[in-house]
């Protein structure tokens, strides 16, 4: 069974958020959230992730006001789905967009960071003690509110501090105070978690300054000091923020990551100084013991890079959520490494609102995106029980590839992307591409999905646009006739049942069984076939 960190729960038992996230705005009000709303269900979705906005909930010192999140309660709970709050206080996106217009008004109560040449960069300054003060009563006050109306419910399962953090317009602050820190000795702890790596991007920048054993930020650190002393200064920060929140109602609490593997990677330019970024991650984690998670917002669109950050950010300490990704059709299939092969504790991508047509039906730009995700949903309860163990495969058929080979237990399998391929493709009545001499075929989406191993002999899938042929393992005297012809030698190994069904629970509900020719050739699966489940004969 899986041994997967999941800190999402409802009512006790584990659970595997699925959805979108909501465009900035769309938290604001019922008529703004409700598209949201919709898109959700469309997605098959269980969680929708919207922010709070401390403007909003904070308009003057001390007064508070309840009114948007006790909708998105309200609605979240009429639509029998779940919440993940983000909370919009000193940071959104590397700047303060959603800080209260007091907080905005008065530069010198609540310090700006300051660039190189000395000016004031839209960004509030880690440093100011009275902006984390400020923030920490308006996050508190958010959690006790959430503590008061949904502790039963349960609506909201978790909260993001902030959005993307770091700054945006200068490397890093050179206020006075930040200046001061600059330049004094490196926190003991700092050097001890050096002292204790032996790789990584914090690592390797103290290695290249020298080694230090002590020391000031530039002296130790070199030239990425001035990135590493913000991400410091931002991690606890925010920790402190965590610490004290929890202490109201102890949620889930993760951080969220503007990634820095883009473009010219120049921090404070390409992206925030100061985030979570993989550079720094090591530090984050040490910084900020009452935070769950450090989860990257994945805007990358090719595999290679794709899967780096999937890579860098799975780790024992840290196991991977994404809280944002891009909408558009590589996500369709680039989801099913991140669940599979680095065992995503809960996956969304943004703006969730343009799945919804004119007709208020699933946009078809979006079908791709929105089939993975009813693939997956279908499959949650198969994820709870083997994330994180060697039952679970995925199926992501990249640019020019026609089949995929799969090493199993006691099994070999050959999984081949698209409609048709050999003599005799069959589906059945409610698919197209049943049979070339008779429909013209769609042309496939690319291939994707995942694969489960129950017991030796028993399987599940789901996904779109392949299908597995499966031999057993041994000589291939024993595995194959080779005397037969093409059509045979391509027909599925002996089976007891081939059925398509759904999981109430834990238990698999069969809808109905294949047989004859829609098992030739494979088991296909497509997205509203849900999940579909084969037992093979000894």
């Amino acid at each position: 069974m899986s041994s997967i960190c999941r800190p999402f729960t409802v009512q006790g038992k584990p659970f595997f958020p699925l959805g979108g996230q909501s465009r900035n705005s769309s938290g604001y009000n019922r008529a703004e959230a409700e598209t949201a709303f919709k898109a959700l269900k469309l997605l098959h979705g269980n969680t929708l992730e919207i922010p709070v906005y401390w403007e909003q909930v904070e308009p003057e010192e001390g007064t508070f006001d309840w009114a948007s999140v006790d909708t998105l309660l309200a609605m979240a709970r009429e639509n029998d789905v779940h919440l993940v709050l983000l909370w919009f206080g000193t940071w959104k996106n590397g700047c303060m967009e959603y800080a209260p217009a007091w907080v905005k008004r008065d530069p010198e109560r609540f310090w700006r960071v300051i660039n190189p040449y000395g000016n004031r960069v839209w960004v509030l300054s880690s440093h100011c003690e009275a902006t984390r003060q400020a923030d920490e009563k308006a996050f508190c006050a958010l959690l006790a509110h959430l503590k008061e109306q949904d502790a039963q419910q349960q609506t909201v399962i978790a909260v993001q501090i902030e959005n993307e953090p770091g700054i945006l317009g200068s490397d890093r602050d050179y206020g006075e105070a930040a200046e001061a820190m600059f330049q004094s000795p490196v926190p003991e702890g700092v050097l001890g978690l050096l002292q204790g790596l032996s790789s990584g991007g914090i690592w390797e920048a103290w290695q290249e300054a020298g080694g230090r054993q002590a020391g000031n930020w530039p002296e130790v650190l070199g030239a990425r000091a001035g990135e590493l002393m913000t991400a410091y200064s931002i991690a606890r920060y925010i920790d402190s923020l965590a610490e004290a929140g929890r202490a109201v109602y102890d949620l889930p609490l993760y951080v969220n990551v503007w990634l820095g593997e883009a473009g010219w990677r120049a921090p404070g330019g390409t992206y925030p100084s100061g985030g979570a970024v993989s550079f720094a991650l090591d530090l984050w984690k040490w910084a900020t013991p009452h935070i769950d998670l450090i989860a990257p917002d994945i805007y990358i669109a090719d595999a290679d890079g794709y899967r780096a950050i999937c890579e860098a950010y799975a780790r024992p300490d840290n196991p991977l959520f994404v809280p944002e990704s891009a909408p558009g059709s590589s996500n369709a299939w680039h989801m099913f490494h991140a669940i599979a092969n680095t065992s995503a504790i809960g996956y969304h991508f943004f703006a969730i609102e343009h799945l919804v047509g004119p007709d208020g039906g699933v946009n078809p730009p979006a079908a791709d995106i929105v089939g993975s995700f009813h693939a997956v949903a279908s499959a949650i309860p198969l994820l709870l029980r083997y994330q994180g163990t060697d039952r679970i495969h995925a199926v992501m058929q990249l640019e020019g590839q026609g089949d995929q080979y799969l090493d199993l237990d006691g099994w070999t399998g050959v999984v081949r992307f698209g409609y048709g391929g050999v003599s005799y493709a069959g589906m059945d009545w409610r698919h197209t591409a049943a049979d070339r001499a008779l429909f013209q075929a769609p042309k496939a989406p690319r291939g994707r999905g995942l694969i489960f191993q129950e017991s030796e002999d028993t399987f599940y899938l789901v996904g779109a646009a392949y299908r597995l042929g499966l031999r057993r393992k041994g000589p291939a005297s024993q595995t194959m006739d080779p005397t037969q012809g093409d059509f045979l030698r391509e027909r599925q190994a002996p089976f007891i049942s081939i059925d398509e069904g759904h999981f109430e629970g834990d238990t698999f509900v069969v809808d109905r069984r294949r047989n004859g020719d829609e098992r030739d050739n494979g088991i296909w699966v497509e997205p509203d076939v849900q999940v579909v489940r084969v037992i093979f004969a000894k």
